[in-house]
């Protein structure tokens, strides 16, 4: 299922997206007009470089620069002019006037001749330059600094707006699967779901986050990055972006390979997941069959072919790395070439190459940014199809008509639970149930036993609205449980299962939905109808005591009693008993009989019991045997039928000799 490959278009996925974003559409907006700001102050940063060599550094002025003639060539040389009414530069220039020409634009010295002077005397004449790069220096430092701040809003408005989708995601996810029908969990393996509410939900942070953003700033800064060369030279601009081609073909050729071994090592990472989860679950199993080398061995397999993997993805990134690194260079070489060229022939200042140099390092970085995000975003689509294919799934029990909102059922039918006719089957043509039909009036008891696999366990499930009959129909309180809201249904149903089912947490959230709202008077009554006196006296914070994953550290029977008092606190009109006793001690059996008593008491009451003994509670038996009612009765006319409750009876009295 991992490795399965549709044909939904990334388009697709992508608009069913939309309408999560819609609600922080403004922190969206707001995210990308700072990133929008952010890479106008990268664009802006290196700009000052040139400044501060043009202007300051080695500055051109008009007049400053003379051609002259050596050796039959022109050359070009830069020169300082000095301004005369400074007091302070005159002195300089009078004491060492052998170096310094007085010109029509003024007297000048030759900045090759500067090294000459003393630096005290330096200091002076270029005074005006330290002053203007220490504040050009002081903007830049103010710009880094204003860089950083947008920078962490930027990210703070990204990660709420990315949290806030992620959050919607899997609530909607969560929400989506407490509604489906037992059908929809039988289909599905529980770990393949949590991974789609975990896994797949985490992996669109990235998309929601750093990619949107990431993008959005590399694409703005490849285009500026564009533009200041166009407007710079657009010659050098031709020079330095004939290598291009050659960066989009490499940055192609690896989103392909390495989308490909991306999600090769997803799928392997998964069955490692899976064997692990297996083992540590069934290791008693391993153990007491002396598996442990043979499992060993399995997972040796799906680890070597998981470095393989790896070791494929690293193949792929150490090539496309060091190729861009090398286009970069060669980009760098064809610009120190052609704009030194241009520089010498003074169609270029040093400030313009140095400026230009700039942007070639910063180009290749979003070319190589934008590569990986592609990857990210593949797997981030890769992870929506397998949640949206998950939301398309909806295996929810229709409800037919609906219940009269002014329903009031008959005094005959308040309390009672009916079966006409009903026949079920999990898959069409196997028939799990076939034309059972009884009547539970309020506040009786009817038992229900057979042999395994008769339909005993299904029966729950349909009284509890799992599954719905495939023909027939199931009434309570004279209404269709089709036309029943399901939350109003099951609300007046408690279920006490042969596996009681614990929660990690105390023991008086287990028994009580909310506790907040339960006085002690009740707590008292039901902790004592439920016999767990003793086993809240020996709990060391009692009631509020928590515990571990499935109640370890309890016996099946005191794990029973909780389940017990679940039921009586929820205080419904009907009670469901799946084999409540199957695995229960005898130590423990009393005080839980004497707790099923007292739960079963006054209430309309089904009991699905593998105990005989259990049965014998109820006012009426049902023998059940391929999922057809065999016979029916009280303990003692079945037993005078001498049929197969009869030899069930047997069978238990031998078991517990």
């Amino acid at each position: 299922e991992e490795g399965h490959q549709t044909d939904v278009r990334d388009t697709r996925l992508l608009r069913r997206l939309l309408p999560f974003l819609a609600p922080y559409r403004r922190l969206l907006a707001g995210s990308v007009l700072l990133v929008l700001a952010l890479t106008l102050l990268e664009l802006a940063l290196p700009y000052f470089s040139k400044i501060a060599v043009d202007r300051h550094i080695l500055p051109h002025r008009n007049g400053s620069t003379d051609q002259s003639m050596v050796a039959g060539e022109v050359v070009s040389q830069r020169r300082l002019c000095v301004d005369m009414h400074d007091a302070a530069k005159a002195a300089v220039v009078l004491r060492h006037s052998d170096l310094f020409m007085v010109r029509s634009d003024g007297t000048c010295i030759a900045f090759d001749d500067l090294s000459r002077l003393p630096r005290s005397d330096l200091l002076i004449l270029r005074q005006s330059d330290f002053t203007g790069l220490a504040g050009l220096v002081l903007v830049y430092v103010a710009l880094v600094m204003a860089d950083f701040g947008i920078t962490f809003v930027q990210r703070i408005i990204m990660e709420r707006a990315g949290h806030r989708v992620m959050h919607d995601l899997r609530m909607r996810l969560f929400d989506h699967l407490q509604q489906q029908s037992m059908a929809f969990f039988s289909k599905h393996p529980t770990a393949r779901l949590v991974t789609r509410v975990t896994n797949d939900v985490q992996n669109m942070h990235e998309l929601f986050t750093t990619f949107v953003s990431s993008v959005v700033k590399d694409l703005f800064l490849l285009a500026g990055i564009a533009i200041a060369f166009a407007l710079l030279d657009w010659r050098l601009s031709l020079a330095v972006f004939a290598v291009l081609p050659l960066v989009v073909w490499a940055a192609a050729r690896f989103s392909v390979r390495a989308r490909n071994v991306f999600r090769n090592l997803r799928i392997k990472v998964a069955e490692i997941n899976t064997h692990t989860a297996e083992t540590i679950e069934g290791i008693r199993t391993i153990q007491t069959f002396v598996r442990e080398r043979y499992n060993f061995e399995r997972f040796n397999r799906l680890n070597q072919e998981n470095y393989r993997l790896g070791m494929q993805e690293i193949h792929v990134f150490a090539l496309f790395m060091p190729m861009i690194e090398v286009l970069a260079l060669v980009a760098l070489a064809v610009l120190i070439l052609y704009g030194g060229q241009r520089v010498m022939s003074t169609h270029l200042t040093l400030g313009d190459l140095v400026l230009a140099l700039s942007y070639v390092r910063m180009f290749f970085r979003p070319i190589r940014e934008l590569a990986q995000n592609y990857n990210v975003l593949q797997n981030a689509l890769a992870s929506s199809e397998r949640i949206f294919g998950l939301l398309d799934l909806d295996s929810r029990l229709p409800r037919v008509d609906g219940r009269p909102a002014a329903f009031s059922p008959p005094a005959a039918d308040v309390g009672r639970l009916r079966l006409d006719k009903v026949c079920f089957a999990y898959t069409p043509g196997e028939w799990i149930l076939q034309d059972v039909s009884f009547d539970i009036s309020q506040g009786t008891t009817l038992a229900v036993v057979g042999p395994t696999g008769a339909g005993k366990t299904s029966l729950l499930n349909l009284i509890q609205r799992f599954y719905d009959p495939g023909s027939g129909a199931i009434r309570f309180d004279g209404l269709d449980l089709r036309q029943w809201d399901l939350r109003q249904l099951r609300a007046g149903i408690a279920l006490v299962t042969q596996e009681p089912v614990l929660f990690s947490t105390t023991v008086r959230r287990n028994i009580f939905s909310d506790s907040a709202r339960v006085d002690d008077a009740t707590v008292a009554r039901i902790v004592a109808a439920a016999n767990l006196g003793d086993l809240m006296a020996r709990l060391p914070q009692g009631l509020d005591t928590h515990l571990k994953k499935g109640g370890a550290g309890l016996s099946s029977g005191e794990r029973q009693l909780i389940t017990i008092a679940r039921a009586l606190a929820r205080n419904a009109r009907l009670i469901l008993l799946d084999e409540a006793t199957s695995y229960i001690d005898s130590q423990t059996e009393s005080a839980v009989h004497a707790a099923l008593k007292h739960l079963i008491a006054g209430r309309t009451c089904l009991l699905v019991a593998h105990r005989l003994s259990t049965a014998r509670m109820a006012d009426r038996i049902l023998v059940f045997k391929d999922g057809r009612v065999a016979e029916s009765g009280s303990h003692e006319q079945l037993i005078a039928q001498n049929g197969l409750y009869t030899r069930l009876h047997r069978q238990d009295r031998a078991g517990q000799v």
